[in-house]
């Protein structure tokens, strides 16, 4: 398989993952809606908190993250494998040259972040630029810039906004529902209406978690489709190969990072370990396996 097939496949089964996301949305606040006899107008309001409420991290994102992570300007003669492979990938991309940073730590790690390619920032670990050659370095820069060139921190805060409206709308149902369902007559509690009552209250229950392992899903794709289009940069698989075997083998978190920023790195920084069987691990991971990254960056022609 060429870089360019990978690309095209990890772009597709994004898609249908987004595009099952918001069928599943749309279906589960209607039948919410249905059963507790709400008006939809709540799903607008709903969205629009939410999104207001996404809207402000996300403009701000890269100076949230900043502050939280303790980054500090690179500095190109201290970091000069760093800023010149940022700057050639750019340069034969035609992406705009993002603000570059680093965090002080012997773990190692990188995340991008920015609202969009002209207020981009790239961050790595001191750790990182230490252990890793200029071929690797170069594969974790080609993947983080891949973040940025696909758009993906819009993508994941309009999923974050999706999460939001069916977590805000199951709580508010589900309080109002409790006053609601004394007044109801019970000649009007035919067969369908409790069918489509019991409906309403497992999905107000279950939304919110079957939401949040979408959003886990869409994330780890997006994590192997930087993966893809990183090599497509590059034209060399082996470079972050060998820097995510690196990487895995390091077992130190990063003391900086947190649950709410996990997904933004390059591997999960918290070093989190989930045991049980495999598949449902996997599914509340923030990153797929790096090994199964590693198998698909050699099986590219």
């Amino acid at each position: 398989m060429t870089h360019y097939q990978l690309v095209s496949d990890n772009k597709r089964k994004s898609a249908l993952i987004v595009f099952f996301f918001i069928i599943f949305i749309t279906g589960a606040s209607y039948l919410m809606a249905t059963a507790f006899e709400y008006d939809l107008s709540l799903v607008g309001m709903a969205l629009i908190f939410s999104g207001l409420t996404s809207f402000f991290g996300y403009w701000w994102s890269d100076k949230i993250i900043l502050t939280i992570s303790k980054a500090k300007p690179a500095n190109r003669g201290e970091h000069f494998d760093y800023y010149t492979t940022v700057e050639n990938i750019c340069l034969e991309q035609r992406l705009p040259i993002p603000k570059l940073y680093v965090i002080e730590d012997t773990a190692m790690n990188a995340f991008a972040t920015g609202r969009d390619a002209k207020h981009a920032v790239v961050c790595v670990t001191s750790g990182l630029l230490a252990r890793l050659k200029r071929s690797e370095i170069e594969g974790v820069v080609a993947h983080e810039l891949s973040h940025i060139k696909n758009y993906d921190m819009l993508l994941m805060s309009i999923v974050t906004v999706l999460v939001g409206v069916v977590s805000l709308l199951s709580d508010w149902m589900l309080r109002a529902s409790w006053g609601n369902s004394r007044n109801r007559k019970s000649k009007d509690s035919g067969q369908i209406q409790i069918i489509i009552l019991i409906t309403g209250f497992v999905l107000a229950l279950l939304s919110p978690l079957i939401a949040q392992l979408i959003k886990l899903a869409i994330s780890r794709r997006r994590e192997f489709s930087a993966d893809a289009t990183g090599v497509a940069m590059t034209k060399n698989p082996e470079g972050l190969a060998r820097a995510l075997e690196i990487i895995s083998q390091d077992k130190e978190p990063l003391e900086v990072a947190n649950k709410a920023t996990a997904h933004l790195y390059i591997a999960d920084p918290l070093k989190n370990q989930l045991t049980g069987i495999k598949m449902f691990a996997n599914l509340f991971q923030t990153h797929p396996p790096i090994q199964d990254r590693i198998n698909n960056l050699r099986k590219i022609a």
